[in-house]
């Protein structure tokens, strides 16, 4: 099984549009599978970072692919969190 880390979100849409072409579909199939139209497909291919998770995850089914999360190996077991001015996590 391969795996594809994804580190930023330039990197999605490289991973997405050749996961489609690996699937043998066009963006027309795909669009019409995801319920948008050609165009804004190929709007969230070259822009991936503007997609809701909801549908990220609705592409990587049509696409037969799974998104997994793992920690990368040799990190310690506490996430970071993003800290606000006040010193709070925020999310």
């Amino acid at each position: 099984m391969d795996e594809f880390p994804v580190r930023t979100p330039e990197q999605l849409p490289g991973l997405l549009q050749g996961f489609r072409k690996q699937a043998g579909f066009t963006q027309a199939d795909v669009a019409s599978r995801l319920g948008v139209t050609q165009q804004t497909l190929s709007s969230l291919e070259r822009n991936a970072t503007a997609v809701s998770a909801a549908r990220l995850m609705k592409l990587l089914s049509i696409l037969g692919v799974e998104l997994v999360l793992r920690r990368p190996s040799g990190t310690s077991s506490q996430p970071e969190q993003p800290v606000t001015d006040a010193g709070k996590a925020q999310w």
